[in-house]
């Protein structure tokens, strides 16, 4: 029973307070850019993004945590904690491209696909103890999928983007992406 005890009462390399302030930082985070799709009636919203940040920043502390374990301190044993990177960017990367279709000759879902993508990125940044990082990809995320998307159809770039149907949808080429 005390040989359980301890396994419980393991004791981890980051502060318990430090672990929760980067978790809840990429939960945080992961809401901004979930909000951003959320609003643009995105397939993959809120809950979405905040869980694929909060997963990748928990894969960040694991790995942190797995290169300070007292186990492997005395073991000849090659730790690289870029394959933790590897596998969030794989693993969300398969998450992201099943939000990508093809339908009726119009591809939906790309930016919100690279918004999950990057929402992995930055969630591993909040899980490594990066906030710098973490803020400024966030910042870009925001400015790219919300101002550019209102720039893009003030200016008639995105005439498809536009909550109203255009009145030549007709002429426009089949293969249109739509995000």
């Amino acid at each position: 029973m005390s040989g359980l005890a301890e396994e419980f009462a393991h004791p981890t390399f980051l502060s318990f307070p430090v672990i929760v302030a980067r978790l809840l930082l990429a939960a945080l985070l992961g809401a901004a850019i979930g909000f951003e799709r959320e609003w643009r009636a995105s397939t993959a919203g809120l809950r979405t993004h905040i869980l694929i940040c909060v997963a990748a920043a928990t894969f960040g502390i694991l790995t942190i945590e797995i290169i300070h374990l007292p186990s492997y301190a005395q073991k000849e044993i090659a730790l690289d904690p870029i394959r933790a990177v590897e596998a969030v960017t794989a693993g969300v990367a398969f998450l992201a491209a099943g939000s990508i279709l093809f339908t009726r000759g119009e591809v939906r879902g790309l930016t919100t696909g690279a918004g999950m993508w990057l929402a992995g990125a930055i969630g591993l940044a909040c899980g490594l103890g990066l906030w710098q990082i973490a803020g400024l990809g966030t910042l870009l995320v925001l400015i790219v999928m919300g101002l550019l998307h209102t720039f893009e159809v003030r200016t008639g770039i995105a005439e498809d983007k536009k909550d109203e149907p255009s009145k030549d949808k007709a002429a426009k080429p089949a293969t249109r992406r739509k995000d």
